[in-house]
């Protein structure tokens, strides 16, 4: 730990910029314990606290325009991506997509300091295509509040930040695995709680596309539900309800009805939970449907696929 203090009093600015550059790439790097260590160096004389600021920001903004313009090129595609290395993945989209449409660019003056949104969010303003301009103002403003945060602290607690640093330093090896340790058993936890809901959801029925293409071509009514954030481009009849809804308040029909919920998301795990609480309700006809709305997609695109839409689904 004394080489970090001492490569920070040397190349403090140079280090924090690869540091913050890397984590907002999307590498598992944190940069805010460097940058409360960066502000406690600050305190004592021993860094430019305005320097450290503008690399941070700097750095922030060029990986943050990055994947702003990705969302532009490549849209839906690139969030699922992302969200498919997310140790959250089931939510990772819904919640994101449903922040981002509520606050809009704004959401970008806190997104660092929310688990996982920081690439989201950044990818969430390039797909809605919000003016560069925008995108920049709340992107550098919300560096300058998440960076800002973490030097003050190093600043008001600089010498329990010495203290700490000369613990490390003081057990070297012992200290670095005991951190090491931490970290591996919660992504270990984070990764049980993935596998167990996975698992758990997998006793949910799924229909393919093909499946209910043949029912609604055969006449049979289907409920048709949509739990996207942002119901674009849904299949046809499809039904949106927000995946949170009270069962009771949704008009579903009778007990007896053909339910198929699809989302966007990885291993349909979102239209599996609302599907397990609609079985739970009473609704046992209710399936996810595989592949969700990607499946759906791909079908329209394929060159065999029919020139005309499927039949509309038929609502009970």
């Amino acid at each position: 730990m004394s080489d970090l203090h001492t490569l920070l009093a040397l190349h403090g600015a140079l280090l924090i910029f690869a540091n913050v550059l890397l984590e907002q790439g999307g590498l598992p790097i944190p940069a805010y314990p460097l940058l409360v260590v960066a502000g406690a160096l600050a305190a004592q004389g021993q860094l430019s606290w305005p320097l450290v600021l503008a690399a941070a920001v700097a750095a922030s903004l060029i990986a943050d325009t990055a994947w702003y313009f990705a969302g532009r090129r490549y849209g839906a595609r690139l969030l699922r991506t992302v969200c498919r290395v997310s140790l959250s993945q089931d939510s990772c989209i819904r919640q994101t997509q449903s922040l981002y449409l509520t606050a809009g660019p704004r959401l970008l003056l806190v997104a660092k300091f929310l688990p996982g949104a920081g690439a989201l969010s950044t990818v969430m303003a390039g797909l809605t295509r919000a003016p560069y301009r925008v995108f920049a103002g709340y992107d550098v403003t919300g560096a300058l509040i998440w960076a800002g945060s973490a030097v003050l602290l190093g600043v008001l607690f600089h010498p329990l930040v010495a203290d700490i640093l000369e613990a490390l330093t003081q057990y070297g090896r012992m200290s670095v695995l005991f951190l090491a340790t931490l970290l591996a058993a919660y992504v270990a936890y984070r990764v049980f709680l993935r596998w167990r809901v996975v698992r758990d959801l997998q006793a949910i029925p799924r229909l393919t596309l093909d499946e209910l293409l043949s029912w609604q071509r055969a006449g049979r009514k289907i409920v048709l539900l949509d739990v996207r954030p942002q119901p674009e481009d849904p299949l046809p009849g499809a039904i949106p309800i927000d995946a949170n809804a009270a069962i009771d308040k949704l008009d579903l029909g009778p007990r007896d009805a053909d339910i198929v919920v699809y989302c966007a998301c990885p291993n349909e795990i979102s239209a599996a939970l609302v599907a397990s609480r609609l079985r739970a309700a009473g609704y046992a006809n209710t399936w996810a449907l595989l592949g969700g709305h990607d499946a759906w997609q791909a079908y329209r695109e394929a060159p065999q696929s029919p020139l005309s839409s499927p039949p509309a689904t038929e609502q009970s």
